[in-house]
Parts: structure tokens; sequence; C-alpha cells
């Protein structure tokens, strides 16, 4: 069941930084890959954003510019939950730290520069524990 309580969403959040790294594509239109390929993809109105393995965006020469670190809140967060996103955010901030955010269904997922990726997770750990 999904949390929705902030003192609770950050009692369990549980931040996990995933293996590899992560990529920001942008493209006029769907490019040659398996959906399965694809971690995100988002249309705006300048184009498609795609989320990859930065190996993926690789193998088919796609131009990116910045390398991320993907950390997962294993916490199932409400998608109307209020302050979650602002509370790890702030924390972050305080270190200088920027961050994406992608809230799915189940959880939210961070990334940051590919450097801060474990800073990143220790930060999270003491704002959460």
């Amino acid at each position: 069941m999904a949390v929705h309580s902030l003192g609770e969403l950050l009692r369990y959040a549980q931040p996990k930084l995933q293996a590899g790294n992560y990529v920001f594509v942008t493209l006029p239109e769907w490019p040659e890959l398996p959906p399965t390929d694809v971690l995100m993809s988002f249309r705006e109105r300048e184009g498609i954003t795609f989320i990859l393995e930065q190996s993926i965006a690789d193998k088919h020469d796609l131009v990116y510019e910045y390398v991320a670190a993907w950390i997962t809140m294993e916490v199932n967060s409400a998608l109307d939950a209020v302050g979650f996103t602002a509370a790890f955010a702030q924390a972050l901030t305080e270190h200088s730290i920027g961050c994406n955010v992608v809230a799915a269904f189940h959880h939210d997922h961070l990334f940051v520069g590919r450097a801060d990726g474990k800073r990143a997770v220790e930060i999270l750990q003491k704002l959460t524990g």
C-alpha cells in the first residue's frame, strides 16, 4: 500500500544506489530502440526525453551531456504524498548536489551526477534514518 505520511516516507525511504551509468537523451521521434532498453520516456513539446543506460546510448550513437547515478527510494510512495520530494531535494541542495526526480507509480527515482551517487545515498540515509 502506498505511503502518504511524510514521517513514514522518510522513515522507510531506504535509498538504494542502482548499478550502472544513466543518461538523458532527447530525440524528435522514437528511435530504433526496443522499449525494454528504455528506462523512461516522456514526450515534451520539444521532443521525447529518454533515460537510458549509458551503454545503450553509446551503442546507438545517441548524444547526451549528462551522466547520472540512479537512486531508488524503496518506500512505496503515494503519487499524491506531500513534502517527500521537497525533503530529499533540500537535503541534497544543502550539499550542492543537483537532482532530477522521476516519480513512478511505486517509487521515486533520483538521478544525480555520477560522481555524487554514493555521497547522495549517504546524505539521504542520514535524512531518512
